[in-house]
C-alpha cells in the first residue's frame, strides 16, 4: 500500500501552481494574437488560485483510490508530471516565439528543440525522484539513455496510432472527420502514455537496483550502541 506523505501534496500543489502560470501567460499571448478568444481572458486570473488546489485534491483522492488499486497513486503522479512537461515544453516555445517574433524557419525549430530538451530533463528528474522514487545513482548515464529510448518509442507509438486511426479506420458512428481526428489524437496520446508509464516503471526506474542495494546493505553487520 502507498504511504501518504505531505510532501506529495506540496509537490502536487507546486506543480499545479507552475502549470497555472504557464497556462496564464500562454493564454494571454494567444488572446493578443486571436481577439476572438478575449472572452476567456477574465478566467485566466483564477488559474493560479484554483488549479494548484485541484491538483492537490486530485493527489489526495488518488491516495484513497490506491487503497483499492495501489498503482493509482503512482499513475496520478505520472499524469501530473506528464501534463507539467507538456505545458513546460509549450510554455518555453510560446515565450521564445512571442519574445522574438520568430515563428518559422530553422530558428523556430531551434526554439522547439530547446523547449523539448528542458521538458525531457524535467520529466526525467520528476519521474525518477518523485513518481517512481528511484534514489540510487547507479549507471545514471545508462538510466537516462533508457529514459530517452522509452520516450522516443512512446512518441512513435503515439504518432503511428494516430496515423492508423485517422487514415485507416472509419469514424465510429459517423463521427465528423475533424472530430474523429481529435478523438484519434486523444486515443493515441493515451496509448503512448500507457507505454511510457510501463516503460519507466519496469525498464528505466525498476526497483531491482534498489532491492540489490538493500540486500547488500542488510548483509553489513550493524553496530549497536
Amino acid at each position: 500500500m502507498n504511504n501518504f506523505k505531505k510532501i506529495d501534496l506540496l509537490v502536487a500543489f507546486l506543480i499545479g501552481e507552475v502549470c497555472a502560470w504557464l497556462m496564464f501567460f500562454m493564454g494571454r499571448n494567444l488572446i493578443l494574437e486571436n481577439p476572438a478568444l478575449a472572452a476567456a481572458s477574465p478566467y485566466l486570473n483564477y488559474l493560479p488560485i484554483i488549479f494548484p488546489v485541484l491538483c492537490a485534491i486530485g493527489m489526495f483522492a488518488a491516495y484513497f483510490l490506491s487503497k483499492i488499486i495501489p498503482v493509482v497513486y503512482q499513475v496520478a503522479k505520472f499524469v501530473l508530471v506528464g501534463g507539467f512537461n507538456f505545458l513546460l515544453d509549450m510554455g518555453i516555445l510560446n515565450f521564445l516565439i512571442f519574445a522574438t517574433g520568430i515563428s518559422t524557419g530553422l530558428i523556430q525549430s531551434g526554439f522547439k528543440s530547446a523547449s523539448f530538451f528542458v521538458a525531457v530533463i524535467n520529466s526525467y528528474l520528476l519521474n525518477k525522484y518523485w513518481t517512481f522514487k528511484r534514489t540510487t545513482n547507479e549507471s545514471a548515464s545508462k538510466e537516462f539513455l533508457q529514459f530517452i529510448v522509452v520516450s522516443l518509442v512512446g512518441l512513435f507509438i503515439n504518432v503511428a496510432t494516430d496515423y492508423v486511426f485517422v487514415n485507416m479506420v472509419s469514424p465510429f458512428g459517423g463521427m465528423p472527420l475533424k472530430t474523429w481526428a481529435q478523438f484519434s489524437a486523444m486515443l493515441a496520446a493515451a496509448i503512448g502514455m500507457t507505454w511510457n508509464f510501463l516503460g519507466y516503471k519496469f525498464i528505466v526506474f525498476d526497483e531491482k537496483g534498489i532491492k540489490q542495494d538493500g540486500q547488500q546493505n542488510s548483509s553489513i553487520p550493524q553496530i549497536q550502541a
